[in-house]
């Protein structure tokens, strides 16, 4: 395992922010059951930029301390941990959105609906509706933006750069050889 560098905790840092001000700012249901984070479509960038996880993890941590639900701040952000963990060791960028669809479909359902129902008899079909929605939102959120951040961001030479090269190649990029003249 390599060290921490200094551009690593920068990049966690403004991947931090990014999360944070995109949940916070955007004026779309962020912290109900049905909600479309799209702060969440960088969830996917453990699988290209290890680096990412703990910002992500922070900026959801902040962005959480702003939920309605007081169980949102541990919950949510484990489901984010989690999620990221889970998405690093992901064999190819095909399902490394599946991980942040599941954590969050099934911690954050599982929070929402307790935080309404309790332990009831209401809480299973509160947890069925809240799974789906959450889970639907964090499809959205993940396949469709955070796929375009997976195929675009190994093209542009500035990103290019940080991602590791056995990542690039878990994508089918060739490692770059100098010519010999």
């Amino acid at each position: 395992m390599r060290k921490f560098t200094t551009r690593d905790l920068t990049l966690a840092a403004i991947i931090a922010a990014v999360y944070a001000v995109l949940t916070l700012t955007l004026p779309i249901p962020q912290f109900t059951g049905i909600q479309v984070r799209l702060s969440e479509a960088l969830t996917v960038l453990p699988f290209l930029l290890p680096a990412t996880a703990p910002g992500l993890v922070v900026g959801c941590f902040i962005a959480n301390l702003f939920s309605p639900y007081s169980l949102d701040v541990i919950f949510g952000t484990a489901a984010t941990l989690i999620a990221c963990i889970l998405t690093r060791h992901m064999p190819n960028r095909y399902l490394a959105p599946l991980p942040p669809v599941l954590c969050n479909a099934v911690i954050v359902g599982a929070e929402i609906a307790w935080s309404e129902t309790g332990f009831t008899s209401a809480f299973w079909p509160a947890f069925g509706f809240n799974a789906f929605t959450v889970g639907f939102g964090e499809l959205l959120a993940c396949y469709i933006l955070g796929s375009v951040l997976l195929a675009a961001l190994p093209r542009v030479s500035f990103f290019r750069a940080m991602i590791p090269q056995n990542r690039l190649e878990r994508l089918g990029f060739e490692q770059k050889t100098p010519k010999l003249s």
